[in-house]
């Protein structure tokens, strides 16, 4: 059997090494070391896009990789790609340090120096649990790549300019298709979910902060069953909560709600803060909501430099949606695009807030009239994206069409992974595993 590693190591002197050693093991297929956590995870998910069998049977994890800490690592990847045997390289080969990487999901744990016979026998217990689970759960292109649903992002290029009612709005719609949705406020100092949908709720998604493992149990009871069928989890009511729900906090709670919606709708706001950049990265469609004006545009361009400064996203895999778009408008959705060098969605949203102003005053977006032209702008767009159909109904020919939406091609999708810790770390590198099967880099 051919065992197909890859290696996670940012230090060049020890991902020599391993390269060395690894390049020794019978019937191994060692591919490029990854310099970082964040290239690891994207490098993944594109495999796993394909199909399970593209994935590596084992991943060498360093104990030095960054910028994501090597624990939450593992767990990522653990929770992601549950059919990868992930093991552990580390200097600490402590019963503490190795009762907490088996929790995290790690397969075994090598210590340094490394000796060959020690990462032979890890390397290959590790393939074959990863042969074992595979053949469990089947074969095939169809398999899902991690656990649950979509996440989608929806922030606010600045505010006003509407980003909160498209969220509740593609959450609807998702509902009205017949979706499992979540809809969750992480705008945390100024959320606005709630208030739009006419909902107060003791709970919020501060009291989820600092729970390390959310079972079904402790969601639920944060999560506000709405009558529209849709479950909110809300922003704290008291704005300084908010600073309880850091980075890996958010990563905790998308990680619980994706393995239990088919859709996870996340408001993110329009300022940048752990959290929400968390979600964004681990978003598979990231949403960018901006006004057709000068002001609007120039605020979209500096969120989506910033996510590339951070390595949150990168500019081509996120989604403008332009809103208030009217034919007279000198900056067209054609030009926006240019400008922030994002992926325009094909429908402008028109701007007409007489029709919103009832609903929206009386905090029940949800009774908007079907013939709204705003609403139905919107659903559009909901299909567009895809988030009114199943994934096997998202991958059928050009040209069908879903059968609750208008067909529109995916756009901005991608894998998604931990965030970075927010500097900026300069390139990530390019990574083309294999390369001679033939694998697109």
């Amino acid at each position: 059997m051919t065992t197909r590693i890859l290696p996670a190591v940012g230090d060049p002197e020890s991902a020599r090494i391993i390269a060395t050693l690894l390049s020794q093991l019978p019937g191994a297929e060692p591919a490029a070391p990854v310099p970082d956590s964040t290239v690891l995870l994207d490098t993944l998910a594109r495999l796993a896009s394909e199909s399970i069998d593209e994935l590596p049977e084992v991943v060498l994890v360093h104990e030095r990789i960054g910028p994501l800490p090597v624990l939450d690592l593992i767990r990522e990847v653990a929770l992601r790609f549950p059919a990868v045997g992930v093991v552990l390289v580390t200097s600490d080969a402590s019963p503490a340090l190795f009762s907490a990487a088996m929790d995290s999901g790690a397969r075994g744990l090598i210590g340094l120096p490394l000796a060959y016979e020690e990462l032979a026998a890890r390397v290959q217990a590790a393939a074959q649990w990863s042969v074992g689970v595979r053949r469990h759960l089947g074969r095939g292109p169809d398999l899902p790549s991690g656990p649950g649903g979509r996440v989608v992002t929806v922030t606010g290029a600045k505010g006003g300019v509407g980003a909160t009612f498209a969220a509740v709005q593609f959450a609807l719609a998702a509902v009205a298709a017949g979706r499992r949705t979540a809809l969750v406020d992480l705008d945390l100092q100024a959320g606005d979910v709630g208030s739009y949908l006419d909902v107060q709720f003791r709970r919020s998604i501060a009291d989820l902060a600092g729970i390390q493992d959310i079972s079904p149990r402790v969601l639920q009871d944060a999560v506000y069953d709405d009558r529209t069928g849709l479950a909110l989890l809300l922003a704290p009511a008291d704005g300084e909560r908010g600073e309880e729900v850091d980075d890996r906090a958010a990563r905790h709670v998308i990680a619980a709600l994706r393995a239990r919606y088919e859709l996870v709708v996340i408001d993110c706001g329009t300022q940048v803060t752990g959290a929400n950049a968390a979600a964004v990265e681990l978003a598979d469609v990231a949403v960018l909501v901006t006004t057709p004006d000068v002001i609007a545009v120039r605020a979209a361009k500096r969120m989506v430099r910033m996510w590339e400064r951070l390595q949150v996203r990168k500019a081509e895999e996120t989604t403008m949606l332009v809103n208030r778009w009217t034919k007279q408008t000198e900056i067209q959705p054609a030009l926006i695009e240019k400008i922030t060098k994002t992926r325009a969605v094909r429908t402008p949203v028109p701007a007409a807030f007489k029709e919103l102003q009832a609903v929206v005053d009386a905090g029940r977006v949800q009774d908007l009239d079907n013939r709204s032209t705003v609403k139905q702008a919107l659903w559009t767009v909901a299909g567009e994206l895809g988030l009114l159909s199943p994934p096997e109904a998202q991958e059928a020919p050009a040209g069908s069409a879903a059968p609750t939406a208008e067909p529109g091609a995916a756009l901005a999708v991608r894998g998604s992974g931990p965030v970075a810790r927010m500097r900026g770390r300069g390139d990530r590198g390019a990574l083309g595993p294999w390369s001679r099967r033939g694998r697109e880099g």
